[in-house]
């Protein structure tokens, strides 16, 4: 395509936020902005600027790559590339986002060219992407499924077949793996209904006390909080998707943290010990950012496989509710994410308040 250009991205430095070194991040974070205020109204779902200067350094964990599209000049779409260097080194996780004004031009397919070239360059055979949509109220534009649905090939669910991601995926050769739920719980919650749930979820934990921290793991439990963190990657349902079992010691959860922390981000975790033996069996983690002050985002939620069956995972949701509408009040909702099949973590957020908000297509492309 005349006119069309694709470089690299230049990794963020420390100092480089208001330089022109970081012109072309700030074109990228731009691209995304555009893009979540076209699709949900909000930025609730994208992250700050400061975020990206972090996140796109990249650690001992991730390599992470990003490419900018400008045609005649003008800043025209954006993709990335991260490339796992601990598990998953079979796999890169690719995504690719046209500014509207410049769709069905071809530049997706050029954009993710790019990307999956420097994938197999790096020795990648497999290349997994997302895309999340809203749910649209029925009658709103017309229905999303009224050409049909395309079923998920390993997990549950399906996304609508006349959407031009799903168009784009399909045409590329990847195939869809697995579909996620999002949800909304508006804030506050009753505190009527919270006391409800607690009340029956401590009469089935006997044995088991809550605790919690805030942004940093007591070094008391950094040890026992990295196994469960090594478990989550195992025990959540990832359908046919590549999720090798990762390692997580002290200094893994450490890097997070600190991390995090430099991209403007606090978090919240509450953790149910068991009492006997002062094992973690469970967490959630609630993250917020100062600067979106109006949302948080669920992170992880777990129980431990031994451990399930007792309402652990109802017993640390209403503990990290409860710690923050105390430390953010002014948040008015939490935005979390669930496989489709994930039939009883979604069972407990409907329980609590979640609403459905949105669907995300977990695509893959095997390259043998």
């Amino acid at each position: 395509m005349s006119g069309l250009s694709i470089t690299a991205v230049p990794v963020p430095q420390p100092g480089d936020e208001g330089t022109e070194r970081a012109a072309d991040l700030r074109a990228c974070r731009a691209i995304r902005d555009a893009h979540h205020l076209d699709l949900w109204g909000n930025l609730d779902r994208g992250s700050t600027l400061r975020e990206d200067q972090e996140y796109w350094r990249g650690s001992e964990y991730e390599e992470r790559l990003q490419f900018l599209a400008r045609l005649d000049g003008a800043q025209a779409g954006t993709c990335s590339v991260v490339l796992p260097l601990k598990e998953n080194t079979a796999a890169a996780w690719i995504e690719v986002l046209v500014a509207a004004p410049y769709r069905r031009q071809g530049i997706g397919r050029r954009l993710l060219a790019v990307a999956e070239e420097t994938a197999r360059g790096s020795g990648r055979r497999v290349f997994e992407g997302y895309c999340e949509e809203p749910v649209l109220p029925l009658g709103e534009h017309g229905s999303q499924r009224d050409n049909g649905e395309l079923p998920a090939k390993s997990g549950s669910g399906g996304v609508p077949l006349n959407l031009a991601s799903t168009r784009f995926a399909l045409a590329s050769g990847y195939e869809l793996e697995q579909v996620e739920r999002s949800s909304r719980l508006p804030l506050p919650v009753d505190p009527a209904l919270l006391d409800r749930l607690e009340a029956d979820a401590i009469a089935h934990a006997g044995g088991y006390r809550v605790v919690g921290w805030q942004s940093r793991c007591p070094d008391t439990l950094v040890d026992a909080y990295a196994v469960l963190k090594g478990r989550m990657s195992a025990d959540v349902p990832t359908a046919g998707l590549v999720a090798e079992f990762e390692e997580w010691d002290a200094p893994r959860v450490r890097d997070e943290e600190q991390s995090w922390e430099r991209g403007g981000v606090s978090s919240l975790v509450a953790a149910v010990q068991h009492s006997g033996t002062g094992e973690l069996a469970a967490y959630t983690v609630l993250s917020y950012r100062p600067e979106r002050p109006n949302t948080l985002i669920q992170e992880d939620t777990l129980v431990a496989g031994p451990h399930r069956g007792h309402r652990l995972g109802m017993l640390a949701k209403i503990a990290n509710i409860r710690r923050a509408q105390e430390v953010c009040p002014a948040a008015g909702s939490v935005i979390t994410w669930n496989a489709s099949e994930n039939g009883h973590m979604l069972a407990i957020n409907i329980s609590l308040g979640f609403k459905p908000a949105g669907f995300e297509g977990e695509w893959q492309k095997r390259l043998e």
